[in-house]
């Protein structure tokens, strides 16, 4: 048992050490709800996180449900299916980690710190903390854009 957990922790490492590996797309599940989400890199090189898909993306009218708890009133009206979780999450290349960004949460219309590490090939590890006070989460890999590398 020892030694499996062993290589899957140095397999992890493998993918942390690059940053790019981040890139892809990956499947959540927030309390029973699931979406898609898509990790990009954008053009300052550092990496954004935007929902593609939601399960239930209809409210209880069969609208189409809007980011309604955003603290940024302009951004109320965008449909839950694209709304930005991430921007700019920087790659630490001594940490072997993703950070510098804050994550938000439309459950709760809130933005924490954030980082994030590979725990295996295709399981993504999120922290969110705020005033010290922090969730894990996790991002299922279920395509990546590019090969990953070890």
């Amino acid at each position: 048992m020892c030694a499996i957990m062993s290589v899957s922790t140095v397999f992890a490492q493998g993918i942390n050490d690059v940053a790019d590996n981040i890139v892809g797309e990956y499947l959540t599940d927030r309390g029973g709800s699931k979406s898609k989400v898509r990790i990009t890199k954008n053009t300052q090189g550092t990496y954004d996180a935007q929902v593609f898909w939601v399960e239930n993306p209809l409210d209880k009218d069969g609208k189409k449900r809007k980011d309604v708890k955003n603290p940024d009133k302009a951004l109320r009206n965008v449909d839950i299916d694209k709304v930005i979780l991430v921007r700019g999450l920087k790659y630490d290349s001594e940490d072997k980690e993703w950070s510098g960004a804050k994550i938000y949460d439309p459950t709760k219309g809130i933005r924490v710190n954030a980082t994030a590490v590979f725990e295996s090939k295709n399981k993504l590890r999120l922290r969110a903390t705020i005033l010290g006070i922090g969730q894990t989460i996790y991002w299922q890999r279920i395509e990546s854009s590019k090969k990953v590398t070890k």
